[in-house]
């Protein structure tokens, strides 16, 4: 049974809704998000510890991106992502790492 406090507003108890319905069913992880990612081809900076390291960001959606990098071992769980042809800076967290590719949120 799903409970919400009277505080949260009502995009915050569906999306809640959202996520537990999901988790439960066999629908594919993509299907889950709540933003709908679009797909782009963008170089980008994943920046951390004064360091950068070159990334291409693959999908984006207003609540994170999928990236491409050469080695996902060097990155760490939370860092900014800069997008210079956009003038986009943002504070990320890693999600999930598969060696080549990256899923973050931004924070």
């Amino acid at each position: 049974m799903l409970r919400f406090t009277h505080r949260q507003p009502a995009t915050i108890r569906f999306n809640v809704m959202v996520q537990r319905i999901a988790a439960v069913t066999d629908i594919p992880l993509a299907e889950r998000r709540l933003d709908v990612r679009r797909r782009v081809f963008k170089g980008g900076v994943i920046m951390f510890d004064g360091t950068g390291i070159d990334c291409t960001v693959r999908n984006m959606s207003d609540g994170g991106a999928a990236l491409d990098v050469a080695n996902g071992a060097a990155i760490p769980p939370r860092f900014r992502l800069s997008i210079r042809a956009d003038e986009f800076v943002a504070r990320c967290r890693m999600i999930w790492n598969d060696g080549r590719r990256v899923g973050i949120a931004f924070d």
